[in-house]
């Protein structure tokens, strides 16, 4: 494969990482609602696409398909979290 390729199956696996981790919030309504969900699936995402994030933006050339679609994991995971805490 070409890497023009395999650069557009980089951005396209990011553009479904990000839409995966929008389904938190779902869960951060429910939370909010009084339904609170389990910690330990936000808590283990903010730590994997911390992980992720790390590994792109220290790369000698930067992974951005990776670190851009572990942002919002990383975000909404804490607030998934909290919210589960709290409310």
């Amino acid at each position: 494969m070409n890497e023009r390729t395999i650069n557009k199956i980089g951005w396209f696996a990011s553009f479904m990482a990000i839409a995966m981790y929008s389904s938190y919030i779902d869960q951060i309504r429910l939370n909010l609602s009084g339904q609170t969900g389990s910690i330990i699936l936000p808590i283990i995402t903010v730590i994997n696409c911390s992980a992720w994030t790390f590994y792109g933006a220290l790369k000698t050339k930067k992974d951005w398909p990776i670190i851009i679609c572990n942002i919002p994991g990383i975000v909404l995971g804490i607030i998934t979290a909290i919210t589960a805490i709290i409310f």
